[in-house]
């Protein structure tokens, strides 16, 4: 630090404590919520911190310099930890006959109040539906809106709450379904549903799963308006909520007999305890063939990843692509698997 101007030597400070935040943020996939949940706070921010980290990493190159060190190695640990935040990947646009195509989508209730000003939202999103036809379609803040049509699919599984507004999740399917159910969250409309199709001589387990939401506005002048106190709270309350869910459905996974495709809205990034614990010995299908950030979720200033579709290992991914338009606060995403 011997040789830098004063500016430089501040920003290295800076450099340093976020690097240290960003090493210590590795650690929150092995700390469960219920143990310390305000550092699992954290994993929401990790994608914000590793690009942050490139930064000042491009910064110090720039100008020749040695501090370029620091965030060079915990990039580096991130990297060996949990891969790449950006991923290059090819495609492949083979038709395979044992193929089978996965989308997942939070819907947020078809746009049913106006979210967004644009007329038609609902009607848009089963037209981009129908045009990516995929064999398998899990649905998250699913309602029955009455401009939505989705009959082009021959089977169906939904599972429905509220009173004056019925919402829930659904699973829809080219395929056959033999057996259906849902796993019950407690004092929550949140849950996972599931179903057993069958394609060809394979029986798979559809599981869709919503986890609790953290309730945060993607916009951010609403969201400076919060008390940050409460706001806090509020999304450790969450993280251990998320934690309970996860257990009660992985023991209800650790019963299923047949090979098993998990998709849905985490409402958690990759680097979360319940991510580490839903994904197990289970392929990310984006980190198998994505590109890019993968993000799936409109929030303004860094690309957030909270939707998955995990896969079995025996299935093979051979294409992922996260659909880029903006009818909800989610980006569909979806994946084609390769079965045998």
């Amino acid at each position: 630090m011997k040789n830098l101007k004063l500016i430089d030597k501040i920003i290295y400070l800076i450099n340093g404590l976020l690097a240290f935040v960003l090493l210590l943020s590795y650690l929150l996939p092995f700390v469960p919520p219920k143990t310390f949940a305000l550092l699992s706070v954290l994993s929401l921010g990790v994608p914000f911190l590793i690009l942050i980290n490139v930064i000042f990493f491009l910064y110090w190159l720039i100008k020749l310099k040695k501090q370029l060190i620091l965030s060079l190695v915990v990039l580096i640990i991130g990297y060996f930890s949990f891969g790449s935040l950006y991923k290059f990947s090819s495609e492949d646009d083979e038709i395979h006959d044992y193929q089978l195509k996965v989308m997942n989508y939070n819907v947020r209730l078809f746009n049913l109040y106006d979210w967004i000003p644009e007329k038609g939202i609902a009607m848009k999103m089963v037209d981009l539906i129908n045009d990516k036809a995929p064999d398998v379609l899990t649905i998250q803040e699913y309602h029955p809106h009455p401009d939505v049509n989705l009959s082009s699919f021959k089977y169906k599984f939904e599972k429905l709450s509220g009173n004056k507004t019925k919402y829930g999740q659904v699973i829809l399917s080219q395929y056959p379904i033999i057996n259906s159910g849902s796993v019950e969250f407690p004092e929550t409309s949140n849950n996972a549903i599931f179903a057993d199709i069958v394609k060809a001589d394979d029986t798979i387990r559809i599981y869709n799963i919503h986890l609790q939401s953290l309730k945060i506005d993607a916009n951010m002048d609403k969201l400076q308006q919060e008390d940050s106190e409460r706001l806090l709270k509020r999304i450790e309350q969450t993280f251990e909520m998320q934690q309970l869910q996860t257990e009660l459905f992985l023991e209800h996974k650790a019963a299923c007999p047949y090979k098993v495709i998990i998709s849905g809205d985490f409402n958690n990034t990759a680097f979360s305890y319940v991510y580490k614990e839903l994904k197990g010995n289970l392929k990310d299908t984006f980190k198998q063939a994505g590109n890019g950030f993968g993000r799936t979720y409109d929030f303004k200033f860094f690309p957030i990843r909270i939707d998955f579709i995990l896969s079995d290992p025996s299935f093979e991914i051979t294409d992922f692509k996260t659909i880029d338009n903006k009818y909800s606060d989610h980006y569909p995403i979806m994946t084609t698997l390769k079965l045998h």
